[in-house]
């Protein structure tokens, strides 16, 4: 059923948000040089590899790496990076991942392919199992504010709490947390 949900959720939201997706791809093409999207390398279900597409918020040579790694990330940030950041808007493309079916709209935030120590301890927690989301239990209790060990404590309890009315009450909470940039810290 979760399957079915996301699949009829993210088509629907791809054409109803069309528009908005062209503005912002045109926003980011006018601002900064380079693509509108970066597809970038994150890990999925099973620890498998896959592309995951985002508004691009950064200049094309930052390293691939957690923004929270980066030296001076504010430094590497485009001119409408931080808006897209702060609205989470940066996140729409993903709508794309959810409907190819390598991600699921809640599940834990896909981690990128070089965060070992995010990776593991997801691995070693059984996290890996599930489809990385759009949003997770641990994206609403803090987001970027949280220690990885934290994210996987939230991760985890996902995994044993896991059913359509609990991703439906992280959905509500994600809606109303990203009108208000809760969480975001670059």
């Amino acid at each position: 059923m979760k399957r079915l949900f996301d699949a009829i959720l993210s088509s629907v939201l791809l054409v109803a948000f069309l528009p908005l997706l062209m503005i912002l791809a045109l926003g980011v093409r006018l601002t900064s040089p380079g693509p509108a999207l970066h597809w970038s390398k994150r890990i999925g279900c099973r620890n498998a590899l896959f592309l995951m597409p985002k508004f691009r918020t950064m200049r094309s040579d930052t390293p691939q790496l957690a923004t929270h790694l980066l030296g001076s990330p504010d430094s590497f940030i485009t001119p409408i990076g931080k808006f897209l950041r702060r609205t989470s808007l940066d996140e729409l493309p993903q709508l794309w991942s959810i409907l190819k079916g390598d991600m699921s709209f809640v599940g834990p935030r896909p981690a990128l392919f070089n965060q070992a120590d995010l990776i593991a301890l997801r691995t070693k927690a059984g996290v890996d199992a599930l489809l990385p989301g759009l949003t997770g239990w641990a994206q609403v209790n803090g987001r970027d504010d949280l220690p990885i060990p934290v994210k996987v404590g939230f991760d985890a309890e996902y995994l044993a709490r896991q059913s359509m009315g609990f991703d439906l009450k992280i959905l509500a909470m994600t809606f109303f947390k990203a009108l208000r940039s809760e969480g975001v810290s670059h």
